[in-house]
């Protein structure tokens, strides 16, 4: 199953995680998001705007590469995968 890591803040989310170890099945990263919101009710509100697409200072890598498709958020997600799900600093 892959893993999801984030950004500190992020973990806000989940107070009654211990380990900061969250595990979903694999598939495309829509359904990665859906099986955390499951998890944490709301979470993909905070990452997600409300067209279903990832919001503007949201970014996704999985294994590493950024996420490609930020529209409908199918990219895949191996089985043996890390999704780790950050916010995008912008500003001039």
């Amino acid at each position: 199953m892959p893993t999801v890591a984030m950004t500190s803040h992020l973990y806000r989310f989940f107070p009654d995680l211990e380990d900061r170890e969250i595990t979903v099945p694999a598939g495309s990263v829509a359904e990665v998001l859906r099986s955390v919101d499951a998890i944490a009710s709301g979470f993909s509100d905070y990452v997600l705007d409300d067209h279903g697409a990832l919001r503007r200072h949201v970014n996704i890598s999985v294994n590493n590469n950024i996420l490609i498709d930020r529209k409908t958020l199918s990219d895949h997600v191996p089985d043996d995968g890390t999704v780790y799900i950050f916010q995008s600093l912008t500003g001039g």
